[in-house]
């Protein structure tokens, strides 16, 4: 991967979808952005955003939500899916983080460096490397670069890194990113993955990244008619929270 290369992904992003807002100036609280990261997996943002209101109207606090059923709170999050194992999951993690601190108020964990915040949220369960960055971003302020399977899949469509797994992406990825480039790149890759480099049929045609591409099947998608017109969807839940 070359330095210029990766500047030049940065600068085309940003030229299309533009910067992202300034999630320093207010940010959530750290629960509220684990809570709604949990939520996403394996769903659409729309979906897990409304999962997550519906959570905080029915409950008001997460002291609340640790002491209802399982039951209650899958009912209010069967719109993102999965809703039995993230029902159970962030029931027992309130609960498990009541127990150890005394309080579900977690902004003590400031005082931690960023690797003493992966150390400390990997022992509970669905809880894996890319929450804790999102965390780190949305509610520390800290520089991280989260990688989930969009971010992971254009990484290595564009030849950037050359991995089989988002925790390998964000390994080899995170430490050659300008520090004050992570989170817009992140935002943007994922806007970009949606709308353009997706799994199936990525829009090659319409891709303003094409010339950077390293993709194996770019010149074929290339050929294929594109859709008239192509609606982006670039609603992000952690910055709507």
């Amino acid at each position: 991967m070359t330095k210029s290369k990766l500047t030049k992904v940065i600068s085309r992003l940003d030229e299309h979808f533009g910067k992202p807002f300034d999630h320093t100036k207010k940010p959530p609280e750290i629960l509220d952005v684990l809570i709604a990261t949990k939520l996403s997996q394996n769903t659409t943002d729309k979906s897990s955003f409304k999962a997550y209101t519906n959570l905080k109207k029915k409950f008001g606090t997460w002291d609340n939500v640790a002491k209802a059923s399982e039951k209650d709170i899958k009912d209010c999050i069967k719109v993102c899916g999965l809703a039995n194992t993230k029902a159970r999951n962030i029931k027992l993690m309130l609960q498990q983080m009541k127990k150890k601190y005394g309080t579900l108020e977690l902004s003590f964990l400031q005082e931690y460096d960023d690797e003493k915040v992966y150390e400390e949220f990997l022992q509970y369960d669905g809880i894996g490397v890319k929450t804790i960055s999102c965390v780190l971003i949305f509610a520390m302020g800290r520089d991280a670069f989260p990688v989930d399977t969009h971010v992971h899949r254009v990484l290595n469509r564009l030849g950037l890194v050359n991995t089989n797994s988002p925790v390998k992406t964000f390994e080899e990825i995170k430490d050659k990113i300008p520090e004050d480039k992570k989170y817009e790149l992140h935002s943007n890759l994922i806007k970009f993955g949606r709308n353009f480099c997706r799994s199936n049929n990525p829009l090659c045609s319409k891709c303003f990244l094409y010339s950077l591409c390293k993709y194996e099947f770019k010149n074929e998608n290339r050929k294929l008619k594109p859709p008239v017109k192509v609606t982006e969807n670039n609603f992000i839940i952690l910055e709507n929270l």
